[in-house]
């Protein structure tokens, strides 16, 4: 660079704010001169000694510079943030039991169980027999669609037996102490609402884990 004084490069004064500074700037590199082969440079350079000069002021605690002012040495990119979704903030061990189910690998299953879960509430001849009938088969049912995923016999086994425990243990909870109680036009067993309330659970765990 000449020694040109870089205020007279960009054709601004001394005490010229940022703003007329890098308007200065961006004009002169929109237009730089045809007659000077280095004229970008050359306008860079006196922008640069010009941000130099007040970063060293600033130091000095003899101005305030803009935040948004990047200097010549602080003009890294920083490196671009990867996007993770909600499952990748999930533990590693969750998300190797999640699945990213089709819609065929929902509705089907829901089918089943909407099946079941009917024959159960309607069909009150022999009740118990029947709730006992519908669970063996909605058993079957999740063994069969979670061993399908992966070929883990004993996982999908082991899932559907907690889906099945769970679900009777909170039907019948829930069924006794509060919810039939206090909806009296909910004609159900305790018995019928925890035989639905595991088909639920089971269709949740055979179309969402794996």
């Amino acid at each position: 660079m000449s020694d040109q004084n870089p205020y007279e490069k960009l054709g601004v004064s001394e005490d010229a704010s940022f703003d007329e500074i890098q308007d200065a700037r961006n004009r002169l590199l929109e237009h730089p001169g045809s007659g000077d082969g280095n004229g970008l440079e050359l306008i860079e350079a006196a922008y640069d000694a010009i941000l130099m000069e007040r970063l060293r002021m600033r130091q000095e605690g003899k101005i305030k510079v803009p935040e948004r002012i990047r200097f010549p040495e602080m003009r890294v990119q920083s490196p671009p943030k990867e996007s993770l979704s909600p499952r990748d903030h999930s533990p590693a061990w969750l998300q190797r039991m999640l699945d990213k189910p089709t819609l065929s690998d929902v509705l089907l299953p829901g089918a089943w169980y909407l099946g079941l879960s009917a024959i159960s509430v309607f069909y009150t001849a022999g009740n118990d027999q029947i709730l006992q009938m519908a669970l063996v088969v909605g058993v079957g049912i999740s063994i069969y669609f979670l061993n399908r995923k992966e070929s883990k016999f004993g996982r999908a086994v082991l899932l559907t037996l907690f889906s099945l425990v769970i679900g009777l243990i909170a039907g019948g909870l829930i069924s006794t102490s509060l919810l039939l109680q206090q909806i009296p036009f909910i004609n159900l067993m305790p018995n019928q609402f925890s035989t639905v309330l595991t088909f639920i659970l089971m269709w949740l765990i055979s179309s969402f884990l794996r």
